[in-house]
This record gives structure tokens, sequence and C-alpha cells, in this order.
């Protein structure tokens, strides 16, 4: 449940006061002003009509109406100016207190969310759509940062979940080697530097996807002819679905147009989407790489499988780092999490876009590249 933030009890001269000292400020000038005016300009507009239309036969007559309309002016002026004021004055407090509160609860919510409390909503003040865009921008920023936070976790948790193998390992066969239990044959190095390349390939990953989403990877681009890439990619896995028994099929349009890439960071996205469909496809299956022209003149690349699937409300979560459809299940040796997440920045650091749609659990899955035309 969302929490609402609250209002602060204590009021000094914030927003709230020092707008209702401006708006008194103007109410009072603007009080001053129509009455000198009308002091003024009255009596001297009353004492031209008197004098064009004859009222009055003597002096002293046409004196005492002047000052008959001068008394009758001022104290119905005074009251239609002190009570304006006091309605002014009254809806003018309403509405700076209504403005400050909203202030000051917005205030306080910040300072929750500076203190990690990402849970906390600002309800919209109604005061207008500026402030209920204010509200809404808020609440969508606490969310995101709540978001970000619990990646940020989870992360943390699956990385120290990935080291913790290897790691374990290496010093277990450390203690045995000391111990004497062990002897340092050729069976045991290889093991010791496959779980010593594991931790290499996980930092080399982790420093991939970090650069690529910050834009900071480097592309040396090139125009070249996408089937080429695709066939070095297709060939390059053949030898691993050979060993497993997956069926490795290619299906190239004719006619496709050059692209400017990166051939080699292109050649890793698909080896990564090749590498995640033969970990998730039993032996007997198959996986089909495609490529065609796109709609809008670009390449369209997938990497059809007919593996595990994935479950829909799995979907938007598979390009994160370290996610997992079943948590359940340990990771397959070998991969180092993170695979489609590069895939995802790598892609999109070229200005395409990679998508993945499956129909379920045990239907397969496909992962779909755009990339632009050159």
């Amino acid at each position: 449940m969302k929490q609402q933030a609250n209002e602060p009890t204590r009021r000094g001269t914030g927003l709230a006061s020092r707008l209702l000292v401006a708006q008194t400020l103007v109410l009072v000038a603007g009080t001053l002003t129509a009455w000198l005016i009308a002091a003024n300009v009255g009596p001297s507009l009353f004492h031209t009509h008197l004098a064009s239309t004859n009222v009055g036969s003597t002096p002293s007559q046409i004196a005492h109406a002047e000052m008959a309309y001068q008394s009758a002016n001022a104290i119905s002026l005074s009251l239609a100016l002190l009570a304006a004021l006091v309605a002014a004055l009254a809806v003018s407090v309403y509405q700076t207190r209504r403005i400050g509160r909203s202030v000051a609860t917005i205030a306080a919510a910040a300072s929750n969310v500076a203190g990690g409390h990402y849970d906390i909503r600002v309800p919209g003040p109604g005061l207008g759509p500026e402030f209920d865009a204010l509200a809404s921008a808020f609440n969508q920023m606490a969310d995101r940062l709540g978001s970000v936070e619990r990646t940020r976790r989870r992360l943390l948790a699956d990385l120290g979940h990935e080291m913790r193998t290897p790691v374990a390992t290496l010093e277990a066969y450390l203690e045995a080697l000391e111990d004497g239990v062990a002897t340092l044959d050729a069976g045991t190095a290889e093991l010791l530097r496959s779980q010593t390349r594991r931790l290499a390939r996980l930092s080399e990953d982790i420093s991939t996807v970090s650069r690529a989403e910050e834009g900071q990877v480097r592309l040396d681009m090139v125009t070249v002819q996408p089937e080429l890439v695709v066939a070095a990619a297709v060939n390059a896995a053949a030898e691993a679905y050979e060993v497993k028994g997956v069926r490795l099929v290619s299906n190239i349009a004719g006619g496709l147009p050059e692209l400017s890439l990166d051939p080699e960071r292109i050649g890793q996205v698909l080896g990564n989407l090749l590498d995640n469909a033969l970990r998730h496809t039993p032996a007997g299956g198959t996986v089909t790489v495609s490529a065609s022209i796109s709609r809008t003149g670009g390449v369209a690349l997938s990497v059809a499988d007919t593996g595990d699937g994935i479950p829909a409300e799995h979907l938007p979560h598979v390009f994160e780092r370290f996610y997992r459809v079943d948590t359940a299940r340990d990771r397959t040796p070998g991969g180092s999490g993170i695979g489609l997440a590069i895939a995802k920045a790598l892609v999109e650091a070229h200005g395409g876009q990679l998508t993945v749609t499956s129909a379920g659990t045990g239907q397969g899955s496909t992962f779909r590249i755009l990339l632009p035309g050159g």
C-alpha cells in the first residue's frame, strides 16, 4: 500500500506567509489607490455637474450639496472598500494556505525520498494542472527511484551469487593443494583456469554493459552486408549446437540492404542471443536465425527457439541484469547472467531496438533486432 506524505506540523514564515503578505500589500495598495482617486476625482466631477445643471441658487446651497456628496461618498466608499478588502483577504488566506500546504507536503515527501523512503506518494492538490503535473512527476520520480533501488539491491545480491561459486571452488582447491589432499594435475589446473575465466568474463561483461548503457562503448562503424554478419555468428555457434543436438537453421532473405554498423558488436549480440537460445532449448529442438528487410527500410534480425518459453509476467524484465525467469533454478554454467542486457545495450547503441515475444511456458521465444537503414 502506498504511503501518503505527511504534512509538516510546523509552519513558519514560509511560502504561504510570504504569499499572504504580498497579496495583503497588493490589496492595501489597491484600496488606497481607489480611495485617493475617488476622493480627488469625485467631488470635482460632482461640482461640474452641479454647475452645468444650475442646481442650488446660492453658494452656500452648492457648498452644502457638495459636502453632503462628499460625506455620503466617503461612507459608502469606505464600507465598500472595507468589505472588498475583508473578502479579498479571506480568499487570499484560503488560497495561500492551500498552496503552502501543498508545497510543504511535496517538500516533506522529497525529504522522505532523500532518506530512502521511495514508497512516498503525493496526492494531487487540486490547484490546477501545473500543481497536478508537479505531483504526478514527483510520484513518477519516486517510483522510478524505488525501481532503481530494487534493481541495485538485486544486482548486488545476484553479483554476489555469481561470484560465490567460482570463488568457493578456487578456495576449496587451493586449500586442498596446500593440505596435500589434491595434486596440481592437468584436470585440476584446467578446472582452476575455467573458474578464473568465469570471473574474468563476469567482470568484462559488467564493464561492457555499463559502458554501453552510458553511451561510452566504442563502435567501429563500417558498411557491411548484414547476411555476412549473421552467417559468421551462425558458424561460430554451430559446433556447440551440434554437441547438444539442437538444430540451427538460417533463413536469410535476398536483397538485404547494406548497413552501417560495428560487425564485431552485432556479432556479439547475435552470439549472446544464440547462446541464450541454446541454453533454453532441449536436445531435438530448433533455433532459427532470420534476416529480412524491415518496414522502415532497415534490417530485421530474429532468433527464434522452440525451447522453454517465457511467461508473460517475465517478458518486461528479461533484459535486466541477472534477471532469472525461474529463480529456483541455478544458472547454467558458463553464462554471466547479463548477456541479454549487453545485447540490448549494444543494439540501442546502434540506434536500433531489441524486443522479445513468447507465447508462454514451453512455447519457445523470439528475439527481434531492428537495425536502421544506412
